[in-house]
């Protein structure tokens, strides 16, 4: 089994075996990257098969500092964006004033009442502009600034589209606690 270092020089190379053993340890990884930017599995394999792509052209363009799976990581979102720009004129939008926001506040819950798969349907059934934000400010940790540059939005439609994501996220998850309250998992 080839090391991290070793992939990278292969890849560097070109070797196909390289390549191949640099999918095979971090598409796991990486699609789960792909998924929180995506409607549809589908989807979210265009977008790792296209971020590979990328990688593989660019990889003697790693330095060598910093995480390796952080740059890969980067590629990632960065072709998701790309995704997103590209199909954004095929997308059905929501208006952000035609959502309605619930006030939910005094429900607390923990995130630990929700599995890891429920937590991310609520995020991935998100509006899209929403998602992106969501994605890049809470999970990534990149600035309104930046995502603003990135997503070529003003900065106020960040703050604003990232405090109705996470709305919108704390009234699925109640209705979701809700509903788990009504029907419990062994009467379903």
């Amino acid at each position: 089994m080839l090391d991290e270092k070793e992939i990278i020089d292969g890849c560097c190379r070109r070797d196909k075996k390289a390549q191949k053993a640099l999918f095979d340890r971090y598409k796991s990884v990486l699609l789960g990257v792909c998924i929180r930017y995506s409607d549809r599995r589908e989807e979210a394999e265009d977008i790792l098969q296209d971020g590979f792509v990328k990688i593989y052209v660019n990889i003697q363009d790693y330095a060598g500092t910093g995480s390796f799976i952080n740059w890969m990581k980067k590629i990632m979102i960065n072709t998701a964006i790309t995704h997103y720009h590209r199909n954004l004129k095929h997308q059905y939008h929501h208006d952000i004033d035609d959502i309605r926001e619930t006030d939910i506040s005094g429900y607390g819950f923990e995130m630990a009442d929700f599995t890891r798969e429920e937590l991310l349907d609520v995020i991935t059934n998100l509006p899209e502009g929403y998602r992106m934000v969501f994605n890049l400010y809470a999970i990534e940790g990149y600035k309104h600034k930046e995502i603003a540059a990135l997503l070529e939005i003003d900065v106020n439609t960040s703050k604003s589209q990232y405090s109705r994501a996470r709305s919108l996220i704390r009234k699925k998850l109640f209705e979701l606690k809700k509903e788990r309250k009504t029907h419990p998992p062994h009467e379903q």
